[in-house]
């Protein structure tokens, strides 16, 4: 066991104005399983790149372990999936990497076949398990379902739940529960360390969250009835200031006009603490934009008609006859096994020159939009 220590970490790309990271203090234990959350943009990436030694920052990280980073970068493709896994795990004996491929449901024929020819899911699957056979390394995972299917997932959570000693970056609420026993989070003004899971988290922020708001709520109506009471207090000393022309008892009228003063003083003094402590809550609220899509208007019944289409790839089909339509409304979800032909079905309905059999029929003037 060893604490890697961070001690006012500030850092701020060379082009933004603002810091990512602004004299930031914590610190982790390298036996956690730590989930690493927040939003886009916060700086989840950025601190794993700082953790590697590939930016430079001000402040400093004390650390007594190398890092390991995925997803691995393999320079060359079209080599064997054996040869890709000796160069990330040299070390490693050849039993010790087919028992981590059979707790991901990986086949060890994998191995023999180009690492080009893998789908997503796979290269995923087998760059980890090779990654953790790295002994005296901590792991920076850094989103590791993107090509994962369901099953795929909850294999690689408990997969993951069985190790120790890396941090986790996911937006997937469930599979971060299955496998970190600790969550460091980029808040909005804060950064936190929490032992538990992705839930226990997010409800003690929740409740944090609504305590503040009420209690901002019950400073907003405190500071508009003070700044009512304080401006009628004022306007009484005023009028009180200018009955003092012609009064015959001045000095009882300028020491009543000088008491109701002090009172408005106290008063907007009051507000004013109302104010700053305001201030302080809801310093980790986020406010989000809603998302709206506005496709196309397409006047035919029918857009997409799939019949007995099959991807061909070295001659060899990757899934069965698949015959389907899309209507205009429709939300049609793909589902299937990783390497099944699901990226390929799409490629085809985009135009794309995969090879296949079967008929595809596209209508007319059809725009198709694709997201990567």
């Amino acid at each position: 066991m060893s604490i890697i220590k961070v001690e006012n970490l500030t850092f701020s790309y060379p082009s933004s104005f603002d810091n990512v990271f602004d004299n930031v203090n914590f610190q982790i234990d390298t036996d956690w399983k730590l989930g690493f959350v927040g939003r886009n943009g916060k700086g989840k990436t950025t601190f794993l790149k700082i953790l590697q030694g590939k930016l430079e920052y001000v402040g400093k990280i004390i650390s007594s372990v190398r890092f390991d980073y995925f997803p691995y970068a393999v320079r060359d493709t079209s080599r064997l999936t054996s040869e890709v896994l000796s160069e990330v795990c040299p070390a490693a004996e050849g039993w010790r990497l087919m028992r981590e491929l059979t707790y991901l449901d990986v086949n060890c024929d994998t191995l023999y076949r180009p690492f080009d020819t893998l789908s997503g899911g796979e290269r995923s699957k087998v760059l980890l398990a090779a990654l953790f056979l790295n002994d005296d390394r901590f792991l920076l995972i850094d989103e590791p379902t993107n090509h994962l299917d369901m099953r795929a997932r909850r294999l690689l959570s408990e997969y993951l739940s069985r190790k120790k000693s890396f941090i986790l970056v996911s937006h997937d609420r469930s599979f971060l529960d299955g496998c970190v026993d600790h969550i460091l989070s980029l808040n909005r003004a804060s950064i936190e360390v929490q032992s538990g899971n992705f839930t226990s988290f997010m409800t003690n922020f929740e409740r944090r969250q609504e305590f503040e708001r009420r209690q901002n709520d019950r400073l907003q109506a405190d500071i508009e009835r003070l700044k009512e009471t304080a401006r009628r207090t004022a306007d009484w000393a005023d009028r009180v200031e200018a009955s003092k022309k012609g009064a015959a008892d001045k000095g009882y009228v300028g020491h009543k006009s000088a008491k109701m003063m002090k009172r408005a003083k106290v008063v907007e003094g009051r507000r004013q603490k109302d104010i700053e402590q305001k201030e302080s809550l809801l310093r980790n609220d986020e406010k989000e934009e809603r998302l709206k899509m506005k496709p196309l208007v397409y006047r035919a019944e029918r857009l997409v008609s799939f019949s007995e289409v099959v991807p061909i790839y070295d001659g060899k089909g990757v899934c069965p006859p698949a015959s389907f339509e899309i209507k205009r409304g429709e939300r049609v979800a793909i589902e299937g096994k990783n390497g099944s032909g699901k990226s390929s079905l799409l490629k085809l309905l985009c135009g794309g020159a995969t090879e296949h059999t079967g008929k595809i029929d596209i209508g007319s003037g059809l725009v198709v939009s694709y997201v990567p």
